[in-house]
């Protein structure tokens, strides 16, 4: 049998009664990072035969652990913090199991996304889940323009070092709309701060220490709430400089009121009034 296992995501105390049972039953973990689940099994002083699956690597082990399944062993496959599969690998082991036929089941538990958007106070009964945005300039800023129409609350995964920006860009592309940025979850230092992505932006100038999670309410059916062009434009400026082209960046930001071909010579003729 195959286990996924959910690992807290910071207080260790949120290891459930079952997931202990089950480590301590398997034949072997496959982890994410070892010196990570190391540390965890040694908290909880289980010792047991401990494997790397990462991104790098999950193809590879895929093909270790349904050989081991078909021995008829019992393999527990963690993350770093949470669900494997959940922005973090395990996907690929659950599609080689179930193609090979192999038993596998889920046990549940810690999950940062739920956590904040709950300690959000935002929106609960409909949610999106967008995990990490892209690194790629243009892809990450394709899917903000894309967020800005979402009507349903949207949950991110970003760093610390991003934030800043990820927090100016979201801002200028969906307006002042409420927003969370839950930092450090179920940790002593654990903190939510709320407002608006402007009041966000301004108060994560600097990046903070500790992953985060952003939590944004969604569209308004209202067209006033739409951003407006000037925001549009300020959010072109910031992709330009960061290395996408305008026509790009014009592209990736376009929606129904303002069309790529307006925001590109919007931009241009703002560009060149500041020249003047």
């Amino acid at each position: 049998m195959l286990y996924l296992v959910a690992t807290p995501i910071g207080n260790l105390e949120d290891i459930t009664y079952r997931a202990v049972r089950v480590l301590q039953q398997v034949d072997a973990v496959f982890a994410e990072d070892t010196r990570r689940t190391i540390a965890l099994l040694n908290h909880l002083g289980i010792k047991k035969p401990l494997h790397s699956c990462h991104e790098h690597n999950e193809r590879d082990r895929s093909v270790q652990i349904v050989s081991m399944l078909r021995e008829g062993k019992d393999i527990a496959l963690v993350s770093d913090a949470g669900l494997p599969g959940i922005s973090d690998p395990g996907a690929v082991i659950v599609r080689a199991a179930i193609e090979a036929g192999q038993e596998l089941t889920v046990l549940p538990g810690a999950c940062a996304a739920t956590t904040a958007l709950v300690l959000s106070g935002l929106p609960s009964e409909r949610f999106a889940f967008e995990g990490f945005l892209p690194r790629d300039t243009k892809a990450r800023g394709e899917r903000i323009a894309a967020l800005a129409a979402e009507m349903r609350t949207a949950i991110l995964y970003e760093s610390p070092l991003r934030l800043p920006k990820t927090l100016s860009l979201l801002a200028a592309s969906m307006g002042d709309r409420p927003a969370a940025v839950c930092r450090e979850l179920t940790k002593m230092h654990e903190s939510c701060i709320r407002g608006t992505l402007s009041e966000l932006a301004a108060h994560f100038a600097d990046a903070p220490k500790g992953e985060c999670v952003i939590v944004l309410q969604g569209a308004s059916a209202l067209a006033s709430d739409a951003p407006s062009l000037e925001s549009l434009l300020d959010c072109m400026d910031a992709l330009v400089q960061s290395g996408q082209r305008v026509k790009a960046a014009a592209k990736a930001l376009a929606n129904p009121n303002f069309p790529a071909s307006e925001l590109y010579a919007r931009y241009i003729a703002r560009a060149e009034h500041r020249e003047d």
